[in-house]
């Protein structure tokens, strides 16, 4: 499971870490510990990071960082284009629905 300082090094690969959205943050974070299915945890925070812009810059980069790292930790194989597509998915439908969020990333598995 990744911390917040998790989430903030991996959007500093991409712009400064700042976080803007600190609520969502902390209740995505909430929602994470009390599960330990890494595809709802993923799903969550994919959710948060690309819809609920938790960061200042660069939160499609991270929330796909994220969801890599999530698939990498659970050693499953996965299409990146598919995984990509999640994420892009998720904003320009406006994708909020957890259940459909999961469904999207169990599809990405080989």
């Amino acid at each position: 499971m990744l911390t917040e300082k998790d989430m903030i090094e991996i959007n500093k690969r991409f712009d400064k870490g700042i976080v803007v959205n600190k609520s969502s943050l902390n209740f995505t974070i909430k929602i994470v510990e009390s599960t330990k299915d890494w595809i709802t945890q993923s799903a969550y925070l994919v959710r948060a990071i690309a819809l609920d812009h938790v960061f200042e810059e660069g939160n499609k980069r991270t929330a796909l960082a994220i969801l890599l790292a999530y698939f990498q930790a659970s050693k499953k194989a996965y299409d990146i284009y598919r995984v990509e597509k999640i994420v892009i998915d998720i904003i320009t439908k406006n994708i909020a629905s957890i259940e459909k969020i999961r469904r999207m990333i169990k599809n990405a598995i080989r």
